[in-house]
């Protein structure tokens, strides 16, 4: 079963599509990788959810990718003694550790790191970013604030502190239980909330010990001040739009994701847009327009993936939600300016045998109008070269690992299928061939171009390009 489109599309699971019905549905829509949100729910509904897709996948033929996606440290305030308060633009409102509930005077925050962190003049935001805070006096224990945009406030209102790096790890105490749950799963990615610098990954890496490739959610301004050296190191990049909105103007948003999408290309790292893309179908069975233009705008942008999160997890229209997205990435893709678009954007390759014989396939497969470039990997860094070059057929990944073959299936463009390495020539040719052939890539006497690494078998080791017709066996 192969996709038609590039650009792939991950779908959130929740209480509107646990059943295998309603999974198979999702998947048939067009889904290629599922989120299970460890935000929510408990192991044993997560522990459902992956065996229906791993039953889904047998049935279909086809690798889906799972993502655990951590919570990550969530920032609180503590609790009002006499319900929410409301506060005033210029009053003065103490933040402290004392548990003690709160009043319109002053209420816990039961986080010493942010005070470790603050400093006179830091901002905080209150409950989305609604409520704006100024720090006028702070120490160990407390900070004294003035309210620059006042508004309702209640119980355990979420709090965000723009502009300074906070001395957090992204994996609480939750997370770490939450993250061998699920390697103990077999999940294929783990989405890293909270990521503020490049140590976060390397820390995350050293725990993981390769049993899951990393997703760091880009959610911080932090973190874009170092993007360049997040993206080196981390396996795939999730655009957190939502958390990011609430500590940067909206304004600088849509000029942030294009800044992180351009870096994963040059980076060559699967890059997922996220939060808020059919909102509305959460409610509604269509989008609005904007939705539907911001959908499109990812994918004109060359994002390898565009992510459903409420509309499929707890919205009326799941499935609805994840046709739509399908027909618009399809729309888009269609179009002769999305083409136009991904060639002026192409990446020019690395100094390496293995950059210059995927950039050659790319021109090649377009030159003698081939119809696919089959890929044989170990670890998936051949497809990714692959997929880094944008070509406008389908990328046929072949790979002897089931680990490999779930994590490209969120690569743009890559069509995933575990078989046995091949031996020799000749059985490279067969196997790229009956793979063409049974994934309705290519017809008998098509072309298909090869990418493979001599001795066979050998990870990162692609030296050998190579032009053949499909041949029946």
């Amino acid at each position: 079963m192969k996709r038609q489109n590039h650009t792939k599309i991950v779908a959130t699971l929740g209480p509107s599509s646990s059943t295998p019905e309603l999974i198979e549905a999702l998947f048939l829509a067009g889904v290629d990788m599922f989120r299970l949100n460890f935000s929510h729910g408990v192991h044993e509904e997560h522990r459902e959810r992956y065996e229906i897709i791993r039953v889904l996948e047998k049935k279909a033929g086809r690798p889906i990718a799972i993502l655990a996606d951590l919570q990550g440290p969530k920032l609180r305030v503590g609790t009002f003694a006499d319900g929410p308060i409301q506060l005033k633009a210029r009053q003065s409102f103490r933040l402290d550790l004392d548990k003690k509930p709160g009043d319109g005077r002053r209420v816990n925050l039961p986080h010493k790191e942010i005070f470790q962190a603050l400093g006179k003049g830091s901002e905080l935001l209150l409950n989305d970013g609604r409520i704006r805070l100024k720090v006028s006096e702070c120490g160990a224990d407390y900070a004294e604030t003035k309210v620059m945009v006042g508004g309702a406030l209640s119980d355990r209102k979420g709090v965000n502190v723009p502009g300074v790096v906070l001395p957090l790890s992204p994996l609480t105490a939750k997370d770490r239980k939450d993250l061998a749950f699920a390697l103990d799963l077999g999940v294929d990615w783990i989405g890293l909330s909270f990521v503020q610098r490049p140590q976060d990954i390397t820390d995350a890496r050293k725990l993981i010990a390769g049993r899951a490739a990393i997703c760091a959610k880009l959610e911080k301004p932090a973190a874009v001040e170092c993007l360049n050296e997040i993206v080196a190191l981390t396996d795939s990049v999730m655009v957190a739009r939502g958390d990011l909105g609430v500590e940067l103007p909206p304004e600088d948003v849509p000029v942030l994701q294009k800044r992180m999408i351009r870096a994963c290309r040059e980076y060559g790292r699967p890059v997922i847009v996220a939060t808020q893309m059919l909102e509305s179908m959460i409610d509604a069975p269509t989008p609005t327009r904007a939705e539907a233009s911001d959908v499109a705008t990812a994918v004109y942008d060359g994002a390898d993936a565009v992510m459903l999160s409420a509309e499929t997890a707890a919205g009326k229209y799941p499935v609805q939600a994840a046709a739509m997205m399908d027909r618009i990435i399809g729309r888009v893709e269609k179009d002769p300016f999305y083409w136009n678009f991904i060639e002026a954007d192409r990446v020019a390759p690395e100094a390496t045998s293995a950059d210059a014989i995927s950039a050659a396939a790319r021109q090649v497969a377009q030159t003698l109008s081939a119809k696919a470039v089959v890929t044989y990997t170990t670890s998936g860094s051949t497809s990714l070269r692959i997929a880094r070059e944008r070509p406008q057929v389908p990328i046929l990944s072949l790979t002897p690992k089931v680990e490999t073959a779930r994590r490209l299936a969120i690569v743009w463009g890559v069509h995933s299928v575990h078989t046995a390495d091949a031996r020799s020539f000749d059985d490279m040719e067969m196997k790229a061939s009956a793979a063409a052939l049974a994934n309705n890539c290519a017809k008998h006497d098509d072309r298909i171009v090869i990418t493979a690494g001599v001795p066979f078998g050998t990870p990162g080791a692609t030296n050998v390009l190579r032009i053949a017709r499909v041949r029946k066996n």
